[in-house]
């Protein structure tokens, strides 16, 4: 058990409360308990923990290593070093009399001795389990010499399988029924080292499976031969503003993880739960958005996901007078589609795009704006570029940021917050007003995702390119570059 200490919580032998970290962690990880329970009985059905001896008996890791041990690291001076004398986790012995095999030996093991588990310590000094009175088949060969048979032991992690109730459950329920047992691990195990990959259209080879998983966050394929011409003239003449579809554009494509190819605009999620009921999102503007963009897609034979994409150009076509690229074929995920739970670890707790803050962390701001810039494979004149030309549009959570019309995309937030004229004041932790160096008049407010542009040297040599007279084309040329980036992070099916 790698993702927990397998003692249990602090080293305290302890199943129950092992069970609780256990189930958070997989949880995070987005699986569930029957998903937990096959994936810890069937990585634990094979091999052997190693606690041979004194930790301390181990080196340093490879980078703090001397120079000529070049990356080795972790010399082990406990007998020969290897085999049965390695040192790794503390933990020493294996969880089955056949360890290089695959069979049902785990829970045969945990089941046939369960009231009969007798804690113990490791030669490392580990607390483990081991059946109180083995029989000869409950033993596991020696690592070095088969014919040599040493204890079966259990961790306290694994003990978790059988104390705690609903994992006793699904344990006992994989024991008699041990083919269910090898398809819910091969699934959990598929799920495990795929579930950083994305979508299914970012797998290569011939042993993609053919089953759509919910996981995977699939997303029908959307149309590509309606009028995008037509349906662009409909979003104009909607009534919507500027500022709305640039924002719910936004909103939808913004969710996008580089870390694990997770979000984006394709599927158009932001119209069911949970995201539609975001607080970053705006919820009521989001409903008013979607009750006028969908009947215009319906009428166009065109997905929501598209059409919210398409309105959001639209938006920067009027405020700039400058054509945005666009490229159909964005189709519609369904509930059935959509894991919520998981979906639900997506919400934005800040958005610096947005100027959204849910509440006080302990990073700062400006800290999470340069995180979720990352997430989205932005460069720092992207990120920059970004939050001048939303702004300029009256994106933000309220006034704070906005110091132009909103209805032009233009550098006016550069200009203006370079504007020496003014002396900035704190009023909150994220809240700040500007006054007029001579008349002490409050002439604007902003936050921190804004100021940064103006306090951190490297941010601000980047907004003075674009507060140059001279770079206003630059400026819209580079937004819309960035914005299209963004837009299309989820488009593998056009990569």
């Amino acid at each position: 058990m790698i993702y927990v200490n397998p003692e249990g919580p602090n080293a305290n032998p302890d199943p129950l409360l092992s069970a609780q970290d256990i189930r958070e962690t997989f949880a995070r990880m987005a699986m569930n308990d029957a998903e937990t329970v096959a994936l810890t009985a069937g990585g634990h059905t094979f091999g052997k923990a190693h606690g041979a001896g004194d930790a301390g008996q181990v080196g340093s890791e490879p980078e703090g290593s001397s120079i000529e041990e070049q990356g080795f690291g972790w010399a082990n001076t406990h007998g020969s070093g290897k085999g049965r004398d390695t040192i790794t986790s503390g933990i020493e012995g294996a969880w089955t009399a056949n360890p290089t095999q695959w069979d049902n030996g785990y829970f045969d093991l945990l089941f046939k001795h369960e009231d009969s588990w007798k804690l113990v310590k490791s030669p490392a000094g580990a607390n483990q389990w081991t059946p109180a009175n083995p029989d000869p088949e409950d033993l596991a060969p020696d690592a070095e010499d088969a014919s040599i048979k040493v204890p079966t032991m259990m961790t306290t992690a694994d003990m978790a399988m059988i104390r705690d109730p609903e994992y006793r459950k699904i344990s006992k329920r994989f024991h008699e029924n041990p083919d269910e047992f090898a398809d819910a691990f091969a699934r959990a195990w598929f799920k495990l080292l795929h579930r950083d990959m994305g979508p299914k259209a970012r797998y290569l080879g011939p042993d993609v499976p053919d089953e759509d998983l919910i996981w995977q966050d699939p997303v029908p394929a959307g149309s590509t031969s309606y009028d995008v011409a037509s349906l662009k003239e409909a979003i104009k003449g909607s009534g919507l503003s500027i500022a709305e579809m640039v924002e719910t554009a936004w909103a939808s494509a913004s969710t996008f993880r580089g870390s694990d190819m997770r979000g984006g605009a394709n599927g158009a999620r932001i119209r069911l739960a949970p995201q539609k009921d975001w607080a970053a999102n705006k919820p009521e503007q989001l409903a008013k958005v979607l009750a006028a963009l969908t009947p215009l897609a319906e009428a166009h034979g065109a997905s929501i996901a598209d059409t919210i994409v398409l309105a959001g150009n639209t938006g920067i076509e009027m405020a700039s007078g400058v054509e945005v690229a666009f490229t159909p074929g964005r189709g519609d995920a369904s509930d059935a589609h959509t894991d919520v739970d998981s979906f639900a670890v997506l919400e934005p707790v800040s958005d610096g795009f947005r100027n959204f803050l849910l509440k006080n962390y302990s990073v700062s701001p400006e800290e999470m704006m340069l995180d979720k810039a990352q997430l989205l494979g932005l460069t720092a004149p992207e990120m920059t570029v970004l939050v001048g030309g939303l702004r300029s549009m009256g994106v933000s959570s309220d006034d704070r940021g906005i110091f132009s019309d909103g209805n032009t995309l233009s550098s006016d937030f550069f200009t203006t917050l370079l504007d020496m004229n003014v002396k900035w004041k704190a009023t909150g932790s994220n809240s700040y007003e500007a006054h007029d160096r001579s008349s002490g008049e409050l002439v604007r407010r902003a936050t921190r995702y804004d100021l940064v542009f103006g306090s951190n040297s490297q941010l601000r040599a980047i907004a003075e390119v674009y507060a140059q007279d001279d770079n206003k084309d630059k400026f819209v040329h580079d937004f819309i570059s960035a914005w299209n980036k963004v837009m299309n992070a989820d488009r593998f099916d056009v990569a």
